[in-house]
């Protein structure tokens, strides 16, 4: 199978239900009250890298596959300098998650919406430090157009990461923040100097464990993310 088929394989069983998503998935899901959550959406979004293919060859993807980020600018008021799928809240205009996804996207970084496949919706995930209810919208770049930040106020990058070079293990981490006497722990990447941690390192992880794509890393390489 190709990384296309893989992913719209996902798409197919999320909107059958027949997904499995880890533990720490399940407990963001409970972490806020639906009836009092706003709701958002995420783009996540994959397709072919013009350039700089991943030099990490990776069993089960193309070096040239890759993802969007964006950097949020570290002005914003939730989750400053954090590295972030495209997204945002859903406006009362917006048909739902799925349009909510491709305009933020479009907003936040350039790019045409009507170059990307919306291959499915995955299960609902709460943000609990901002009380969303947020909805991963899974894409596919069928004809990809240039990116870059739109707004400095919202954003202070717009890149493509290699999906080998996340499923490398060198640049797998564990983050670990401490709340008091409370330690979280969770999935990060660190990737070309940047920090993939917090909830898109949750959600990044968890869906390239169910596409089955990763690979066996060491847990215990732990990261302390600068606030």
């Amino acid at each position: 199978m190709s990384a296309y088929t893989d992913l719209q394989a996902l798409g197919a069983a999320a909107a059958a239900r027949t997904t499995y998503f880890d533990a720490n998935l399940e407990l963001l899901r409970r972490s806020v009250d639906p009836a009092t959550a706003r709701r958002a959406a995420v783009l996540i979004l994959f397709g072919d890298l013009d350039d700089q293919p991943s030099d990490f060859r990776s069993a089960g993807v193309p070096d040239e596959l890759d993802v969007l980020l964006v950097e949020r600018a570290a002005t914003l008021n939730d989750h400053p300098g954090q590295v972030a799928f495209p997204g945002g809240s859903l406006d009362a205009s917006d048909a739902g998650p799925e349009a909510a996804a491709l305009r933020e996207a479009q907003e936040e970084t350039g790019l045409d919406p009507d170059g990307v496949v919306v291959l499915g919706t995955l299960p609902q995930v709460g943000l609990p430090v901002s009380n969303f209810l947020v909805t991963p919208v899974l894409g596919w770049w069928d004809r990809p157009t240039p990116v870059d930040v739109v707004d400095y106020g919202e954003s202070a990058s717009v890149f493509r990461v290699p999906v080998a070079d996340l499923l490398n293990p060198a640049n797998r981490r564990t983050a670990v923040m401490r709340h008091g006497a409370g330690v979280h722990r969770s999935p990060a990447f660190l990737v070309n100097g940047v920090l993939v941690w917090g909830f898109t390192g949750i959600i990044l992880n968890a869906v390239l464990e169910e596409l089955g794509w990763t690979l066996p890393w060491d847990e215990e390489r732990e990261i302390v993310p600068a606030l």
